[in-house]
């Protein structure tokens, strides 16, 4: 409990510290610094600008980027799949929480895991075929948190057989779940050839 700038802070640790005269970056200092031992398994306290994180706070562990990576490569794996028509990868490599959100190829903005599944089940039924790769992918993990930019590049099918190019940029963005790091936002250019070709529009 913070009570203006005479008050005290109270954290989960039981540190009590007097903050009159403290400035407004201190007190927070002094907030973060209290709830570290409170993030789960996030970081348990705040070290910025030394050793190999430089000015990075909590810095990733070799294992976080190795799984955010895997992640990514999951979810390319999962979305080839989809263009056959097997939704059931995809729906493995997702987070389900309400807080999940998609920028898709098709326009629009979905939010949520009921909204972003069933559209990866509608996507499914299209059966677009083609494949699709992942190149120059740039990953940036965090103990809890990471993302990657990338570029998607392939092709899919029209209904009566048709090439699609695809080349997209992309974002990623994955946290750490109980169940390992789940996607958790999807980015990607808006495809014209793709809205004409599946007349899907969001």
């Amino acid at each position: 409990m913070v009570e203006g700038l005479a008050g005290v802070v109270a954290a989960p640790t039981s540190v009590v510290v007097t903050i009159r005269a403290m400035t407004h970056r201190s007190i927070a200092a002094v907030v973060a610094l209290s709830l570290g031992t409170s993030l789960s398994g996030c970081c348990s306290s705040l070290q910025c600008g030394a050793g190999a994180g430089g000015a990075v706070c909590c810095p990733p562990s070799d294992a976080d980027t190795a799984g955010v990576r895997a992640a990514s490569d999951a979810f390319y794996s999962a979305l080839n799949q989809m263009f056959v028509g097997n939704v059931e990868p995809m729906n493995a490599v997702w987070s389900h929480e309400s807080d999940v959100s998609q920028l898709g190829p098709f326009g629009g903005r979905l939010v949520g895991w009921d909204a972003v599944g069933a559209e990866w089940k509608r996507e499914s039924g299209l059966k677009l075929g083609g494949k699709v790769a992942a190149e120059h992918v740039q990953v940036v993990a965090g103990v809890c948190m990471g993302y990657t930019v990338t570029e998607e590049v392939g092709e899919n099918m029209t209904a009566d057989g048709k090439s699609v190019k695809v080349r997209f940029r992309a974002t990623n963005v994955f946290r750490k779940e109980r169940g390992g790091w789940k996607l958790v936002h999807h980015h990607t250019d808006v495809s014209e050839a793709l809205v004409n070709a599946s007349g899907l529009v969001k």
